[in-house]
């Protein structure tokens, strides 16, 4: 009679190496959806940030408009009717910064996130060769293929500071 083919899974519950290795790729999968998750709350508060913004923005101009507008009697405004502008251009101005930067820190946030789950299929991909492979399975080769993958991403630039925008930007 011949032996039964042993299942991949119970070859790797039998070899050490290979059980360590997938329970560490399995708690590397674990985490990687943590931090995707954390990106993930990350963007949306940025993104409410960025419509908390304009509504501000909108909010305060009509405001401005409106106060300016109600106070338009007597000669005596007409001589100083550049300072309410100058308020409003810089006011305007700030704003834009700001919702300038938000929306630099959504960016930066949406290349990490795709980072992870880059990251994240390349490590399930690994795990589904290890399980479907079992003691077949080349740990030179994958794992090596594997840093590769990692290592041939360009790095993106981190997010400025504040500082750095409003030098550039006034």
């Amino acid at each position: 009679m011949e032996s039964k083919a042993v299942h991949p899974l119970h070859q790797i519950a039998q070899t050490p190496t290979y059980k360590l290795l997938l329970k560490q790729w399995l708690k590397e999968e674990e985490l990687i959806l943590n931090r995707l998750s954390l990106k993930e709350t990350q963007i949306d508060s940025a993104r409410q940030e960025i419509t908390h913004l304009y509504c501000l923005f909108h909010s305060t101009a009509l405001l401005l408009l409106f106060v300016a507008a109600s106070h338009q009697s007597g000669p005596h405004l007409c001589k100083r009717s550049w300072l309410p502008s100058l308020c409003s251009l810089l006011c305007s101005l700030e704003f834009i910064w700001a919702i300038w930067y938000k929306t630099d820190v959504e960016c930066h946030l949406e290349k990490m996130l795709d980072r992870e789950k880059e990251d994240s299929k390349l490590l399930a991909k690994c795990v589904e060769e290890l399980k479907r492979k079992g003691v077949e399975f080349d740990l030179l080769k994958e794992v090596d293929a594997l840093r590769r993958a990692k290592s041939l991403r360009v790095e993106s630039k981190p997010v400025r500071k504040w500082s750095d925008y409003r030098i550039g930007f006034l």
